[in-house]
């Protein structure tokens, strides 16, 4: 049986880590860690967590390991994107190009900005 997206995310979502808003805060926060926005350039330009990093999901895997910010694969990264799909999606295909220490903030953009 074929799988939706939303299948996809579901299953991604069981084994990623997944933080609230108030986690990703303290991440966001405490300058530690890199912040990631997965979402359209559009979507970027309309408003982003400041000090954020733009890769668009559909670019990631080609893009990041050459970016200077992801050279050291152990930094922590928190990821988002609109409401906590492609952020989940994106997770894993960190997980699996060997970065140790991703997050993904569940609710997105959308819940962090009514925050």
């Amino acid at each position: 049986m074929a799988m939706t997206a939303i299948d996809l995310v579901k299953e991604a979502k069981k084994t990623i880590k997944e933080v609230s808003v108030e986690q990703a805060n303290t991440m966001i926060t405490s300058g530690g860690s890199i912040i990631l926005d997965v979402r359209e350039v559009a979507e970027f330009e309309a408003g982003h967590i400041p000090n954020t990093v733009h890769l668009s999901r559909g670019v990631l895997e080609f893009k990041i390991c050459d970016h200077e910010k992801f050279q050291n694969r152990d930094a922590p990264i928190l990821i988002y994107c609109r409401s906590g799909g492609r952020s989940a999606l994106a997770a894993i295909a960190l997980e699996k190009l060997g970065f140790t220490d991703v997050h993904s903030m569940a609710g997105g953009y959308e819940l962090w900005s009514q925050t």
